[in-house]
């Protein structure tokens, strides 16, 4: 995948302009939002489960690698095998790998973040390889060549005119004077293209919304089935996920599942929930012959134990995005790589680079919506601070904005000056103000003021009222 989170204020500026996509982000506020509020709303001890969520994620990567050595050791001991991989480089290898003593010439592919991390579909493809995404949000997007605008609606920048396009396009051996005026016969299209493609692959691939050390199961949740298929039909079933899916048991994940569904779509459970355990028994009706792991560190072994741990709790639900107004506003392909939102701008900069990256952290209003509706209770804007901190300090921050800083933390450390200026900067911006109380233009917030004016301040400094108050 090309990274441009580097131009992330010039991919902005053209979302914002472009009509049919602003459109189609008013689906993400309407169909996401007050379904979370609802879901959780009917469980009342929705809360009580976030934090139950967040305790077992916080033992987990406090004894992670005992669990995951516990993971192996059940894998193994039910004929499936674990492939480590410290990096994308590593786990693309093993994936080949396994497909070439497979024999494989086509893969299907359910839903994965992580497959999306380390490049594969490009990869395969150079070797001689197709991939075929089985999830319709990914199928459509892969059509067009282009990557998720968000991590459980890939598709959710499109509009049905566009899926109809792509699908004329794609689909030359069907009629070319087919109806395709309604989404259900777009869907039956796309399923019965897909059926002939589940029956002919070699290999399976799918990520893993969970693994459970307990009984060495990988767990895939999904709306639509497809994982299911991609997982039983083909002989060779590969699993791809990073290491901090781990969970400790069955009951621990049923736990967390119920905040994932209602975080991520505002339904009680997903539609399928699926558990894998090794290949086929000898009584089994079906299932692969071959089931292998690859678990993927990329960075975040790394990450335990710094300001950046609590990310690791991160359950891929999307509700930080759903939630986040820059979201709303400019759409996941604006934020440059995988993982888009919130979340995001704080997994970027650690995997690319803060120096690629620092824009993301930077557009964030630090509402705190994010934190508020995250079921792992993660504290995306603390987080975010952290990187701008580090972008200050390694000095890629502009000029000009470390200048401002450093001069406001000089008068800052200065009570007696600090009530000063800001007393008269209060009561000047109130008189020019006027009775709008508003002001269309400041000097030192000329970026701010172009689009939008700044209220002027009403009453007393913060200091001066808590001093009267007390």
């Amino acid at each position: 995948m090309q990274i441009t989170s580097p131009g992330f204020k010039r991919n902005a500026t053209r979302a914002l302009g472009d009509e049919q996509l602003q459109k189609a982000l008013g689906h993400v506020r309407s169909n996401f939002i007050d379904k979370r509020a609802a879901a959780a709303a009917a469980l009342p001890e929705f809360e009580a489960l976030r934090d139950n969520a967040k305790a077992i994620k916080d033992h987990v990567l406090e004894n992670l690698d005992i669990y995951l050595e516990t993971f192996e050791e059940r894998v193994t001991a039910q004929g499936g095998n674990v492939h480590w991989a410290a990096t994308a480089s590593e786990a693309r290898g093993h994936i080949l790998d396994i497909c070439r003593k497979a024999g494989a010439r086509s893969v299907t592919k359910g839903k994965s973040m992580i497959t999306e991390e380390i490049g594969l579909n490009s990869f395969l493809e150079k070797s001689d390889i197709t991939p075929i995404e089985t999830d319709l949000g990914e199928y459509i997007i892969q059509l067009r060549g282009e990557h998720p605008s968000h991590i459980i609606a890939p598709a959710v920048h499109l509009n049905m005119d566009q899926v109809r396009d792509d699908f004329k396009k794609a689909h030359t051996h069907l009629d070319a004077n087919r109806a395709m005026d309604e989404p259900e016969i777009l869907l039956k299209e796309a399923r019965g293209v897909l059926r002939d493609r589940f029956l002919n692959a070699d290999v399976g691939i799918t990520g893993a919304n969970f693994l459970v050390a307990e009984t060495g199961s990988s767990i895939i949740v999904t709306n639509e089935g497809n994982g299911d298929l991609t997982q039983s039909l083909p002989k060779v079933h590969i699993v791809v996920a990073s290491i901090e899916k781990i969970v400790p048991t069955l009951e621990d994940m049923s736990q967390i599942m119920r905040v994932l569904a209602r975080s991520a779509t505002g339904q009680e459970m997903s539609v399928y929930t699926t558990l894998s355990s090794g290949p086929r028994r000898p009584e089994d009706p079906d299932g692969p012959e071959q089931y292998h792991v690859v678990l993927l560190d990329n960075g975040r072994s790394e990450m335990i134990g710094t300001e950046f741990q609590d990310m690791l709790r991160c359950i891929r639900c999307g509700a930080c995005m759903n939630h986040c107004p820059v979201y709303h506003a400019v759409g996941g392909h604006a934020y440059g790589w995988v993982y888009p939102g919130p979340m995001g701008s704080v997994l970027t900069p650690k995997f690319i680079g803060v120096d690629k990256a620092g824009h993301l952290p930077n557009a964030s209003t630090f509402c705190g919506r994010c934190e508020e509706v995250c079921p792992m209770r993660i504290p995306l804007p603390k987080m975010m601070r952290h990187w701008r901190e580090q972008e200050f300090e390694k000095h890629l921050s502009p000029p000009a904005q470390r200048r401002n800083l450093k001069l406001w933390a000089w008068v800052a450390k200065r009570p007696t000056l600090y009530r000063l200026a800001t007393r008269i900067a209060a009561r000047g911006m109130s008189v020019l103000g006027g009775r709008r109380h508003r002001l269309g233009w400041l000097p030192v917030a000329s970026a701010w003021t172009k689009h939008r004016d700044m209220p002027t301040p009403e009453g007393g400094t913060f200091m001066a009222q808590w001093k009267g108050k007390r």
